[in-house]
């Protein structure tokens, strides 16, 4: 069974950090585009971060400087590096997989920016 399990949200001050972890079983992980998505309340899903099987990056202009994705393909974890955080950033996070025909995603975790 496929199973992607996000971990490291939670609430956070507004220019603070969190680290956010997708760990991918049941896939031949090295090979899948992941990418991390979030929905904010009232809001589309919107793509944050995408990273390549080959390490190539891409980001939403909202979060380029502040947010950086990662992938360790021994451990089948990528990871969502959050910087600078403000209320904005608000949204449940989404772990997604994809190749070619084969498209998952994860339960979600939450970030909550508030003082």
């Amino acid at each position: 069974q496929v199973q992607l399990v996000e971990s490291g949200g939670g609430l956070v001050q507004p220019g603070g950090s969190l680290r956010l972890s997708c760990a991918a079983s049941g896939i031949i992980f090295k090979i899948y585009t992941m990418g991390w998505y979030r929905q904010a309340p009232g809001k589309e899903r919107e793509l944050v971060a995408v990273i390549s099987s080959g390490g190539s990056t891409n980001y939403v202009d909202s979060v380029k400087g502040r947010f950086t994705i990662s992938r360790d393909n021994v451990k089948n974890t990528v990871y969502l590096q959050t910087n600078s955080l403000t209320p904005e950033d608000t949204a449940d996070y989404y772990c997604n997989a994809h190749w070619g025909i084969a498209n998952y995603w994860g339960q979600g975790t939450q970030v909550t920016v508030s003082s």
